[in-house]
């Protein structure tokens, strides 16, 4: 049901490309959609910061009213509104997130768009194709200029994915801080054009949170 958002999509990038190269027209891409997302990462950072202040009377309540759920239920959404959010603020605003994600994430990886060879990954990026991935490049060698090139990437995501974590103290349960990782073993089976676009949305990202988040203590 993407089919036409991704083919047009495709086309803006291919245009801006045209002008830029593959590899800046993906970068601006992934920016100027993130720019238009971020409306709603700023609601969820404040949806953050209210159950971080309430967090310590909600679960005070749990023990409360441990043999009553519905009553825990109606108190803690009492507690939240209080605070002018509620229980599923930070859950909306992340869901709207996903299908300009999706559509983003299909144009950097699919062959075929709307019945058309993917141009896109054709073109290059520091000498390696954009469709290239990491499994064949390695195949003539670690140390190769495009085995070097992913493995740059790779050393970027690390360090990336490493700022994010350390950020993401408060964030329950404890697994999902080491989400922003699996963007490194991702972009190791992925199309040099998708690890392209994930490096720009995970710096992204941890500039979100450095600026949009408490500081853990």
């Amino acid at each position: 049901m993407f089919d036409t958002v991704i083919d047009s999509a495709y086309h803006l990038i291919n245009a801006l490309g045209s002008l830029t190269g593959a590899a800046v027209a993906i970068v601006l891409f992934t920016l100027a959609v993130r720019l238009l997302l971020l409306p709603l990462s700023v609601r969820q950072a404040r949806a953050q910061k209210a159950r971080l202040r309430v967090a310590p009377q909600v679960e005070a309540l749990r023990k409360r009213f441990a043999r009553d759920p519905e009553r825990l239920m109606k108190e803690t959404s009492k507690l939240y509104a209080a605070e002018g959010t509620s229980m599923f603020a930070g859950i909306l605003p992340g869901l709207g997130q996903a299908p300009f994600f999706m559509v983003t994430y299909r144009v950097f990886i699919s062959a075929v768009i709307a019945g058309h060879p993917n141009l896109l990954l054709a073109q290059s990026a520091l000498g390696v194709p954009l469709g290239e991935h990491f499994a064949t490049v390695v195949a003539g060698g670690l140390l190769s200029p495009p085995a070097l090139v992913f493995l740059g990437l790779f050393a970027l995501l690390a360090v990336l994915a490493w700022v994010t974590w350390r950020r993401m103290a408060d964030v329950r349960p404890r697994a999902l801080r080491l989400m922003p990782f699996a963007t490194i073993v991702a972009a190791a089976f992925l199309p040099l054009a998708a690890g392209l676009y994930l490096l720009v949305s995970t710096a992204w990202t941890a500039g979100e949170r450095a600026l949009l988040y408490p500081k853990p203590v």
